[in-house]
């Protein structure tokens, strides 16, 4: 019993078997699949160590505030200050033991490139203990900055 593909003239098969061929195929794609690394979706974070003594978080902490104002305005803790005097409180801040906490608020109106200057001379000082507060407000869109009408002017 002769099995054939074409015609049974004696002719040699024209037609390449493609059955090994595949089977080659799909154990290759399982192997490339069973070699690729699982993928995790987790975010590693640098937490601080936890603080052996509960007594100290008793005390209030310092905290110094800095406001930008629509003005181009530096306040530091309500007074106004300038730029070198802002940099002499910081440097002057980070002597204190613990270092007290540095709130950066700027106003909604406040200059872009003020506060881009303020936050560098914030980081060259090298103060650690850092954050933005006042945030909220801008929770709902359209809070915080001037009113938009309807032409796109300011009201």
């Amino acid at each position: 019993m002769a099995l054939s593909g074409g015609a049974d003239d004696g002719e040699p098969m024209i037609a390449m078997n493609m059955t090994p061929l595949i089977d080659v195929l799909l154990v290759l794609l399982i192997m490339f699949i069973i070699t690729i690394p699982v993928a995790t979706h987790s975010v590693n974070i640098d937490l601080p160590p936890p603080n052996p003594d509960p007594s100290d978080n008793n005390i209030d902490p310092i905290k110094n505030k800095v406001v930008l104002t629509e003005n181009d305005e530096i306040l530091w803790n309500g007074e106004v200050v300038d730029a070198g005097r802002l940099r002499s409180n910081l440097e002057a801040s980070l002597r204190l033991q613990p270092e007290p906490e540095l709130q950066f608020e700027p106003a909604s109106q406040a200059s872009y490139d003020l506060s881009a200057r303020v936050l560098q001379l914030i980081k060259g000082v090298g103060v650690t203990k850092f954050g933005f507060v006042g945030n909220e407000q801008y929770r709902t869109f359209g809070t915080g900055g001037p009113a938009v009408g309807a032409g796109g002017g300011t009201q």
